[in-house]
């Protein structure tokens, strides 16, 4: 059974287990955090965790809420909800990015996670329509956004941008 999970301290050592393989950047999936040590991981939780209420964010950046995908005791990935756009975001990476652990691709998890994604986050949805980007040759990814209802806007030389109409 796949569910979703806010990041949170109760499960912080398998969270740390997870995140420790990310790289910092893989698809435009930026995780910041990479290479953080164990020791240091609880302040890393501490600031997803403020995120959600946009406590220390820097300049620029709006609230976001992390989710882990668990299937039973493992996480198989990490799902990050913007709650609203900022202009970078509306011309940039959108409301959600995902991170789907190596040996759990192909599996359909992200296509999962994210139908999961948009049920829990639909209520908070400022906009009308779920903004998403993804790398031209990240073509699974795209796949996965179609199959959850998306549906291409536009595209330049290096991404495509896709759009999820919110369901009410």
């Amino acid at each position: 059974m796949l569910y979703l999970m806010q990041a949170n301290y109760k499960d912080i050592v398998k969270e740390y287990a997870f995140t420790d393989k990310m790289p910092y950047d893989e698809n435009g999936f930026i995780y910041e955090w990479h290479g953080t040590k164990r020791e240091d991981f609880e302040d890393v939780i501490g600031k997803m965790i403020d995120a959600r209420s946009g406590i220390g964010l820097p300049k620029g950046y709006v609230p976001e809420t992390f989710y882990f995908l668990w299937r039973g005791e493992n996480i198989v990935g990490m799902f990050r909800f913007r709650h609203y756009l900022c202009q970078s975001l509306e011309n940039g990476a959108g409301h959600i990015g995902y991170y789907i652990g190596q040996e759990y691709r192909g599996k359909g998890y992200a296509a999962k996670g994210l139908r999961l994604l948009l049920e829990e986050t639909k209520e908070s949805l400022v906009e009308d329509e779920y903004y998403i980007r993804a790398h031209k040759n990240n073509i699974a990814s795209q796949k996965t956004v179609l199959k959850n209802g998306g549906y291409i806007h536009h595209s330049d030389d290096s991404n495509v941008y896709l759009r999820i109409k919110k369901v009410h």
